[in-house]
C-alpha cells in the first residue's frame, strides 16, 4: 500500500477526500486508505436539508456581493489574524448570525463588513 501511496504523491496527487467514485484518506497506521463510495442509506433528514440550503444560500449572497465588498471581508480576515479565509468569515456570519464576533474582527481589522440593512 505504501507505494501506492508514494506514487499518488510523486504524481502530484495529494488525495484526501472524494475523487470519482473514490473516497481517499490518510491513516497513520495504514498510510492511504481508499474505497468505493457507497450511496446513503436512508434520505436526508429535514435539518440536514435546511442546513444545505443555509449554506447553498450563503454562498448564492456572497457571489451577489460587490467585488469590494468580498475583497474587504478578505482583508478584514487577513488583518484579524483568522486563520480562515474572508468567505469562511462571511458563511460563519450568515449562517451564525454571530455579529458580536464580526464585530470585533472590523474592530481589529479597521473594515466595516456589516451593512446597516443586515443588522437585526
Amino acid at each position: 500500500m505504501r507505494r501506492t501511496e508514494d506514487l499518488l504523491r510523486f504524481l502530484g496527487l495529494n488525495t484526501q477526500g472524494d475523487l470519482g467514485p473514490w473516497t481517499f484518506y490518510t491513516s497513520k497506521r495504514h498510510g492511504l486508505v481508499f474505497f468505493q463510495k457507497a450511496p446513503p442509506l436512508e434520505p436526508p433528514s429535514p435539518k440536514q436539508i435546511h442546513q444545505r440550503n443555509k449554506f447553498r444560500l450563503a454562498g448564492m449572497v456572497w457571489r451577489s456581493l460587490r467585488p469590494e465588498q468580498r475583497e474587504a471581508w478578505g482583508t478584514a480576515a487577513t488583518r484579524a489574524r483568522l486563520q480562515i479565509t474572508g468567505y469562511n468569515l462571511f458563511v460563519y456570519y450568515l449562517t451564525r448570525n454571530d455579529a458580536p464576533v464580526v464585530r470585533t474582527v472590523e474592530r481589529l481589522a479597521g473594515v466595516d463588513l456589516i451593512p446597516l440593512q443586515w443588522q437585526n
